[in-house]
């Protein structure tokens, strides 16, 4: 993909970067140096031409590994907030399971783009089904239902794509529609307690909606032009939690108001629409390295677009609480590297 296509993200990126000065200045550096070293594999990916074949010949050994640490942390992982979703590894912590996310796309494009070649599209689906629920169910467990969530939906919008058999997918959808009701009872408490407040923010205010609440706050005491850098008081005085992390987005607008928040979504829109031409552009091709650009680019974009919906939301009360980072924005190696990698291995 072209050097300039990439101009969005990187403005989302220095959009990020100014709006953590404002809010953590202290995470400044640290910030900037997973941005660095982002941009490094960005560059070595690209330069030595691997994104075209290394990483799709070796998809089955990149997913095998991600396993291997997913499974590592459930076991040996740093406990944060409840959840064991981290990996200390003497410099620094990191996290499996958004790396898990990017392989996963690139085993299933892979996967996808080679059917009619050596398996059956029964067989097929049935293995994209048990090759995705598996780190699904390890990370669902961590506990951390928001990745869990992502990685389903990218499977299933790959799926949709994939050209299979209608009466599978029927069948799928429908035995994940029956299965909702179900799903309830294996949510931790906290869980319920978030889609409940969601529902109902009135009942608990200081409980388990006040998260949601102090966002929604954030976001309307922004006006219009924002109350300036460094000046939110919602971030200032504490009162918004996670606001450098889950809730950036509801700190970027109480510093540079709807205006701020616009251009943001704006520049994001504009990247979607990039990745929709390339899509397109694969679209009609039967060749087996065509198809894999083609689901890659489907795989990726769900990935990026889905996360950036549901943070998005959350943080002005339109979707419940999920502890899902805003790509580029939020503050996080783990997920800026990912989805840096992720571009990277865009065709």
């Amino acid at each position: 993909m072209p050097l300039l296509n990439y101009l969005p993200i990187i403005l989302i990126y220095l959009f990020g970067l100014v709006n953590l000065f404002g809010i953590r200045p202290d995470l400044l550096v640290p910030a900037s140096l997973y941005g660095g070293l982002g941009i490094i594999a960005f560059t070595l990916i690209r330069r030595l031409n691997i994104y075209r074949y290394f990483f799709r010949s070796n998809a089955s050994l990149f997913y095998w590994v991600s396993m291997l640490l997913l499974v590592g942390t459930y076991f040996f992982g740093v406990v944060a907030n409840g959840s064991r979703r981290w990996l200390d590894i003497g410099l620094f912590q990191f996290q499996p399971s958004e790396l898990l996310k990017i392989f996963l796309i690139v085993f299933l494009a892979q996967m996808f783009a080679r059917k009619r070649t050596f398996m059956s599209q029964r067989f097929l689906f049935l293995s994209g089904i048990i090759y995705t629920a598996i780190p699904t169910l390890i990370i669902f467990l961590q506990p951390d239902l928001g990745s869990a969530l992502i990685l389903g939906a990218i499977f299933m919008i790959m799926a949709l794509h994939a050209r299979l058999p209608t009466r599978q997918l029927v069948i799928f959808f429908s035995i994940i529609i029956v299965s909702i009701p179900l799903i309830w009872f294996t949510l931790h408490d906290y869980q319920k307690d978030r889609i409940q407040s969601f529902i109902y923010p009135q009942l608990d205010s200081s409980g388990a909606s006040y998260n949601m609440s102090q966002a929604i706050i954030a976001v309307g005491s922004g006006g219009v032009f924002g109350k300036g850098l460094g000046l939110g008081k919602q971030t200032q005085l504490r009162f918004l939690p996670e606001y450098h992390t889950d809730f950036a987005f509801s700190s970027l607008i109480e510093q540079f108001g709807l205006l701020g928040g616009l251009i943001l979504i704006s520049l994001y829109i504009v990247f979607f629409g990039i990745l929709f031409m390339r899509i397109a552009s694969f679209m009609s091709r039967s060749d087996p390295d065509e198809q894999y650009k083609y689901y890659y680019t489907i795989g990726f974009s769900a990935f990026i677009i889905i996360q950036t919906c549901v943070n998005i939301g959350m943080n002005v009360g339109l979707l419940p609480v999920a502890g899902i980072t805003l790509p580029f924005i939020s503050y996080g190696g783990s997920s800026l590297i990912t989805f840096i990698i992720g571009l990277a291995l865009l065709p």
